[in-house]
């Protein structure tokens, strides 16, 4: 299984998109600074996820949700999954 994920940064409250295929490894990744377009940016928390059988399909949602160049689309995301 894989997941395309939304992060929420608890310091600037800016958000990340990216695709994993384990959600809890990959945010401990984020948080300890393994990962540099987030490093010093965190903490960070999952605020959304969708779950995906490959990693193409997973991939292809990520570059969807960036591609609208769109806080308030992120938003909307998050707040119809809550």
């Amino acid at each position: 299984m894989f997941f395309t994920y939304v992060l929420l940064s608890e310091k600037s409250g800016k958000f990340y998109v990216g695709h994993t295929e384990d959600l809890t490894a990959r945010l401990d990744r984020h948080n300890n600074g393994f990962v540099v377009s987030t490093r010093n940016k965190g903490p960070w928390k999952i605020v959304y996820s969708e779950k995906f059988r490959t990693k193409a399909e997973a991939n292809r949602r990520e570059l969807e949700i960036k591609s609208k160049k769109s806080i308030k689309y992120i938003e909307t995301l998050i707040s119809n999954n809550s």
